[in-house]
């Protein structure tokens, strides 16, 4: 009871500060751009800029087979900035890229030296065939550079023909196991927003309350350290679950599974609370601390960028926390049920929270007044 009285102050008091609204303000600020802003998939289309160097009936012919490809059959006219200049040049779109035909080598190299954009030059060789002449950047992997001298050695009827052949095997049929592009960023913020940003906004609680003198106060009365660091988490906790609910709700509706998101957001918070709370034990002020907590921050990002490039995926990454609590996160999202797995993610985190909360205590016990 005396604990939920200390949570509740605590809660009371956090409400009037400004850090208790930044993860509510960030959510609202997540929300409308997701909403406004943000497409439901990304589209990757390329850029591709050509020049046909050779007789206009060959011409012709290549321009007919590119506007078949066309989605509307129609070229477009349209004018590009070519140094101080713009110049006129037709615009046909495929499906997956965007070619513009431009007039001259010289802007071929122009676009591709300045803009660095993928240019080439198309000529007929006496025997007929067309060479492809590319201008690159210098930067492009050996793999890129020998699938350009391999791409128009068979014809695009072929290529394709070979690639509709490939067996495709899904790893699941069931429909629900997809998301969008925009759904597929939501674990990332639920990580951040969700669950680490406790890690950075306790140790303000703790700074601040150590700046008024609130805690040399609060250690003069009978109530036991772990009572107050305790109601600490519980204010980031409820901050938590409130952001996380604000951005999945207006996004996701209703297809995650929320009493699971529950569990794992309360065992992740509690996590990184407790890994601020240890953290801020080391440390006077803010100031101090901001260099260990960025560095940890950093850390908690590297799994992001395998989350988001997955052909980028080294095996030191599962040894960082964030990397479960993505993988948590997009099984909740998913919404397929997947209670065992994220149950024993939860447990995971609930107890390496514990011990990290017993350590930050016992520091707490020592240096409460310094």
């Amino acid at each position: 009871m005396k604990l939920f009285s200390s949570f509740l102050k605590e809660l009371k008091i956090a409400s009037r500060g400004f850090y208790f609204y930044v993860e509510l303000f960030m959510a609202v600020l997540i929300v409308a751009i997701f909403l406004f802003a943000v497409p439901d998939n990304f589209s990757n289309k390329t850029s591709e800029y050509l020049f046909l160097d050779m007789p206009e009936q060959a011409s012709g012919v290549y321009l007919k087979r590119v506007a078949d490809e066309d989605t509307d059959g129609k070229v477009e006219n349209v004018k590009i900035k070519v140094g101080e200049k713009k110049t006129k040049a037709s615009l046909y779109t495929t499906k997956d890229k965007d070619i513009y035909l431009l007039d001259s080598r010289e802007e071929i190299k122009y676009v591709a030296d300045k803009e660095r954009e993928l240019a080439a030059v198309i000529t007929m060789e006496s025997n007929g065939k067309l060479a492809y002449d590319y201008y690159l950047q210098g930067y492009e992997s050996d793999r890129f550079k020998n699938l350009l001298k391999i791409l128009h050695v068979e014809s695009s009827e072929t290529l394709e023909s070979a690639m509709n052949n490939q067996e495709v095997r899904p790893l699941t049929t069931s429909s629900s196991q997809s998301l969008s592009d925009k759904e597929n960023m939501i674990p990332v913020v639920l990580v951040f927003n969700g669950a680490l940003m406790g890690l950075f906004i306790i140790a303000a609680y703790i700074f601040l309350d150590r700046q008024e003198g609130v805690i040399k106060a609060y250690a003069l009365t009978p109530s036991p350290v772990w009572h107050y660091l305790l109601s600490k988490i519980g204010v980031i906790m409820v901050t938590s679950i409130a952001s996380s609910f604000i951005v999945l709700l207006p996004i996701m509706k209703f297809k995650p599974d929320y009493l699971l998101l529950l569990v794992l957001l309360m065992s992740t918070a509690f996590f990184s609370s407790s890994l601020g709370l240890v953290i801020a034990s080391f440390y006077k002020d803010i100031m101090e601390s901001f260099g260990a907590i960025y560095v940890f921050m950093m850390l908690m990002i590297i799994p992001t960028i395998a989350y988001l490039i997955p052909s980028w995926n080294p095996v030191f990454i599962k040894f960082i926390p964030s990397y479960y609590m993505l993988e948590g996160f997009k099984a909740v999202v998913l919404g397929n049920n997947d209670w065992p797995y994220v149950l024993t993610l939860s447990g995971g985190f609930l107890v390496s929270g514990f011990v990290l909360f017993i350590l930050s205590t016992s520091r707490y016990k020592r240096t409460l007044l310094g």
